[in-house]
Formats: structure tokens, sequence, C-alpha cells
């Protein structure tokens, strides 16, 4: 499903990535384990191609990083879904409004996307908080309306970067149930985190990053 083939990534004459080379295959949980500036976050934007590698391959469901063309990416993304530890959710919309934007934008029937949004929003325990605006939500209860909005295309793959990292313990508990629940349904996911001990309570396959350079997967 993912493959990274001795990617590095250079910038301004320093390597972020440096000789990276993984797997992943469709339905795998994997936690991206590593310290602030040990690349992870790189690493995920390589793979849903928002950044192109200095050297070596990045392929994802059959999409060579050598060979894509600008226009076909947002078709991948289309089966990617995306989550960042500061929820990036539009502040002049409420919960409803920001799950249907991510339908809306790829076209999506407009019979469908009122619908699958309260889905969505079903999925994660939010349904009661659909007409809120995000500025009236806690942390956590933002973050679930970003995995919700996340969810929505019904990606085969979901990237989740540092998703508990603003969160408290019982925030972050339940967010890593909802990625959990996720997985067990078939979708691939893979979760950035410096937190080990998160990995540790919920274990799967762990990739150590340190420095841009793999240690141990």
């Amino acid at each position: 499903m993912i493959e990274l083939q001795n990617v590095w990534v250079e910038k301004g004459g320093s390597a972020i990535l440096e000789g990276v080379s993984m797997a992943v295959g469709k339905g795998e949980f994997v936690y991206l384990i590593g310290p602030s500036g040990a690349g992870k976050s790189t690493l995920l934007r390589l793979i849903y191609f928002d950044e192109r590698p200095t050297r070596g391959r990045v392929v994802v469901e059959g999409r060579d990083s050598d060979v894509i063309r600008d226009r076909d990416i947002p078709l991948i993304r289309r089966k990617i879904g995306i989550i960042f530890q500061d929820f990036k959710l539009l502040r002049d919309r409420t919960v409803l409004d920001n799950v249907a934007f991510a339908l809306e934008v790829t076209g999506a029937p407009r019979s469908a996307i009122h619908r699958r949004a309260l889905a969505a929003l079903a999925a994660v325990g939010m349904t009661q908080k659909r007409n809120e605006a995000p500025d009236h939500l806690s942390g956590g209860e933002r973050q679930r309306v970003a995995i919700a909005r996340a969810l929505v295309n019904e990606p085969v793959l979901l990237l989740a970067d540092e998703p508990t990292g603003n969160l408290d313990t019982r925030a972050t508990e339940n967010v890593t149930e909802i990625l959990r629940d996720i997985h067990l349904q078939g979708t691939a996911v893979i979760v950035a985190t410096h937190d080990a001990d998160l990995a540790r309570r919920y274990p799967q396959r762990k990739v150590m990053l340190e420095a841009g350079k793999i240690k141990n997967q």
C-alpha cells in the first residue's frame, strides 16, 4: 500500500530524512515514534504528496512520486484522511459544516453530503455538537471533529500527526480508542507521535525515527 525506498529529503543543505525505507500494508496500524524534529511530519507529507523526496521514491496505492502529475495528486488524497495536531477547523463554520466541507471540495452529490457528514460525526460521538462553532468546543471535542472530517470520504488510509499532542489524558484515551476502532474496520492508520508511552499502552507496530533515520521497525 505504501512504500518508501531509500528516501532523502534535503533542505538548505541539511538532511531532514536520510535513507528512509519502510512499507505499510493494507489495513495495518503503525506508530511513527520520535522526538520533535525527527522528521515525522515530513515523512507523512511525503505519503500524501504534499512534498517530494530529494532522492528515492515514495509509492502510495500504486502512485509513484517519480512520475505522479500534480493534477493527479488530489485524486489520491481522496483516499487519504489527514488529522493534524492543531485541528485546522474552519472557525466561521459549524461542526457539521466543517465535516461537510471535506465532501463539498470533492464534488460529492449534495443529496449525500448532509447524510454522510452526520454519519461521520456519529462515529466519533459528536452528533449533539453539530451546530456548535469550533471555538465553543474543548480540545478533545475539536480533535474528534477533525477525525470525523478525515473519515467522511471513507479513506483507505488515515494519517494522524501528533493527534493527542495538545490533549489531556482523558481526551487522549478517547481519541486513541476512536483510531483503534477505525483500524478494526479495515482502514490503515499511521500515527506520528513523540509519546512512546501512548504506543506502549496501545500496542501496535512501532517505527522509531531519530534525526531523520529509522532506528527500528
